[in-house]
């Protein structure tokens, strides 16, 4: 489509500048030229020219302009002369094809369009009506991976990402910010939370392996239909911030598989304030030290078996069954009680919510 808009605004300066003008892609091919003979030529060396220099050039008794919307030059303006005259022409056309590709990719782009979807910069109404106009399937299972650079080198993440992905009709890569990747992925019908996990585990892995480049991932949940791919993406986010604070292991996180921590996260915060006073009314649990949280932590792992925690932390057990005693005569709660250890447990979540004050999506 660019090559007919260039061609078009090339066409109506034909008359008005007595040069042959026109427009190279970044493979050195002519694309959009007044002479129209030359159409589909391809300079190999123009391309490597292209690809290295930023700034205006000459070559071969014509003068280059590269110009792009990416970090290297897409394409190129080319005025036949070397003279002071041609570098101003080039110049002018450059800034006047430049300003009409951004007008055309932000009114027809499906990739801005829908990263406006995600980010609700778009009215509801509109959005079934943009589709349409991008002719862009509105019907189809989509899901929102939201990709999260922790480390990295000089590598652009981005770029791998849009290489492991080259279908720009179906899926779509686009940055948020500095740190944070969208990957809008189709999916076939019948895909699984487990598929979408690998699917994630795959780009870990390349970006870790490949490019030393330490990311995680939130996946959302599958949705049919333009409109929800917000909400798969506000869940994307929601999935890394809950794994931010309730497993700060786990480099891939699904919104499908959050349990109980998705329902504290959704919680208001005096709610849960309410909860640990009413759970611990004898004694609050700032009372317990480092090594009894871990003893605690190690009896829910090995599922309230007393013989198997006291084998793990390498203690008598008379000397756990003292432990939990005692956490017994600050808390009010014998963690050997199914019941109290569940209300303990979720305390713990509780807590360890209200102490991150995590952004909310």
């Amino acid at each position: 489509m660019s090559n007919r808009l260039f061609q078009g605004l090339v066409y109506q300066m034909k008359d008005t500048i007595d040069r042959v003008i026109g427009v190279v892609d970044e493979s050195g091919t002519i694309i959009a030229c007044s002479d129209l003979n030359k159409i589909g030529e391809t300079n190999d060396f123009l391309a490597l020219d292209l690809n290295e220099n930023n700034d205006l050039f000459i070559k071969d008794g014509t003068t280059y302009k590269p110009f792009g919307s990416k970090m290297k030059s897409e394409y190129a303006v080319f005025v036949s002369g070397t003279d002071d005259m041609a570098a101003k022409l080039s110049g002018i056309l450059t800034v006047s094809l430049s300003n009409i590709k951004q007008y055309y990719d932000e009114k027809y782009d499906r990739s801005n369009f829908i990263k406006n979807v995600i980010l609700d910069n778009i009215l509801p109404g509109d959005i079934y009506i943009k589709a349409r106009e991008l002719h862009f399937s509105a019907d189809v299972s989509r899901v929102a991976l939201l990709i999260r650079i922790v480390s990295s080198n000089d590598i652009s993440a981005f770029d791998v990402i849009q290489n492991l992905f080259p279908d720009k009709q179906k899926d779509f890569v686009f940055n948020i910010s500095e740190n944070d990747i969208v990957l809008i992925k189709e999916i076939k019908s019948g895909i699984e939370s487990k598929d979408l996990e690998k699917l994630a585990r795959s780009i870990v892995d390349t970006l870790g392996s490949e490019f030393y480049t330490k990311v995680v991932v939130g996946i959302g949940t599958v949705v049919t239909g333009v409109k929800d791919l917000a909400r798969s993406f506000r869940e994307a986010q929601a999935a890394l911030e809950v794994g931010k604070v309730f497993d700060t292991e786990k480099i891939i996180v699904s919104y499908d598989n959050l349990g109980i921590a998705r329902i504290i996260y959704q919680l208001p915060t005096t709610l849960c304030e309410m909860f640990l006073k009413e759970v611990f009314k004898k004694g609050s649990i700032e009372s317990l030290d480092q090594e009894t949280l871990f003893t605690i932590q190690n009896f829910f792992e090995n599922n309230l078996n007393v013989s198997e925690t006291s084998r793990k932390l390498f203690v008598h057990r008379n000397t756990l069954v003292y432990r939990l005693e005692k956490i017994k005569k600050l808390t009010g709660l014998d963690l050997r009680e199914f019941d109290h250890a569940i209300i303990f447990k979720v305390a713990l979540m509780v807590k360890k919510y209200l102490t991150s004050n995590p952004v909310k999506y």
